[in-house]
């Protein structure tokens, strides 16, 4: 049986279920548009830990255990943790693995990395090598801002192309059995660089490669937006967003149904410029906002894609353009 449509799309006729899920928010998160949404706000940045770079991981913590929780199985039933962050070596995610101590797959899609941990984990149970598996990943402002920016204390002016690094974690518990969202299908992306230099722009360094993943995946299944009640991207924020529409009328698609989680995660009057970034955004909207509404009937079918800026501060110093990447997951409720 093949289990593949052109060269970007994957079938799992096996419909891995989504039997867990929970999200976890900093205070800002907190107060946005989706605050009923959410499981849990830590409230202060550190959550008690003495770095940002501890407060991080232990937000990945509290949203796996609140996962784990939910699916009503135990760590030791994990059959492999895919998950990743933006943290050098992803150590946000390595140290959480210290306690959680499960069989362990790095994943590092930059902000894209929790599609890649769905797609991962549904090849995983499709393929019949796990029973269950958990996908996390996660983001905190202040540790990304001092890896990719500045030191907090610089005080440096915020240009309104520029986005707010979500404080965030969620978690999916992926099953072979069960009821609820399934994972139909799933389109890996292609890196796509469109010469974007500008730190502060990565709505624009990303929309691209999302038309890319969008216009690939439509061809491979022979549907148009209007076949889905919802596409939702990851973190290309309003400018990225607007982008993205204008990009997939060019190639023949009207997009209206087009909705972004860092556009949707912060209001106008919280001053987050162009939304919402980081790896915690589409994993804090999905598992919270996003897989509760398709629980709850409000829709049935919709296309979950996060995007991610394939750059390093290394890179950045050295004048190197910004490549994206998007990969997508189909979401359907029973």
């Amino acid at each position: 049986m093949t289990k593949r449509l052109g060269n970007n799309t994957l079938l799992f006729p096996s419909k891995p279920v989504i039997t867990g899920f929970y999200s976890v928010v900093g205070k800002k998160e907190w107060e946005g548009p989706l605050r009923q949404w959410f499981d849990l706000t830590v409230g202060e940045s550190h959550i008690g830990e003495t770095s940002w770079e501890k407060a991080e991981s232990k937000l990945m913590e509290l949203s796996t255990n609140g996962a784990l929780e939910m699916a009503g199985i135990s760590k030791e039933e994990i059959s492999v943790f895919f998950g990743g962050d933006l943290l050098n070596q992803c150590i946000a995610t390595n140290y959480t693995l210290r306690t959680l101590a499960t069989p362990f797959i790095g994943l590092y899609g930059a902000c894209s990395t929790m599609a890649e941990s769905l797609i991962a984990g549904a090849m995983c149970i499709d393929g019949g090598f796990a029973k269950n598996v958990l996908c996390a990943t996660s983001s905190h402002f202040c540790s990304a801002e001092r890896q990719f920016r500045f030191p907090l204390e610089y005080g440096g002016q915020r240009p309104q192309s520029s986005q707010w690094t979500v404080t965030g974690s969620g978690a999916t518990i992926l099953s072979e059995n069960g009821t609820g969202v399934r994972i139909t299908r799933a389109a890996i992306g292609k890196v796509i660089d469109a010469g974007i230099q500008d730190l502060n722009n990565m709505g624009a360094a990303m929309a691209p490669a999302a038309c890319d993943t969008l216009c690939a995946f439509f061809e491979d299944t022979n549907t148009t937006p209007w076949n889905y009640d919802l596409i939702v991207t990851g973190d290309l924020g309003n400018i990225g967003k607007d982008l993205l529409r204008e990009l997939l009328f060019q190639n023949g698609y009207a997009a209206q149904n087009l909705e972004d989680c860092g556009a949707l995660i912060f209001s106008e009057d919280q001053d987050a410029h162009a939304g919402g970034s980081g790896c915690g955004c589409s994993a804090s909207v999905l598992n919270s906002y996003l897989l509760k509404q398709l629980n709850q009937g409000k829709w049935h079918k919709i296309l979950f894609m996060a995007t991610g800026a394939l750059m390093s501060p290394t890179s950045a110093l050295q004048g190197e353009s910004i490549p994206g990447i998007a990969h997508l997951v189909q979401l359907e409720k029973e």
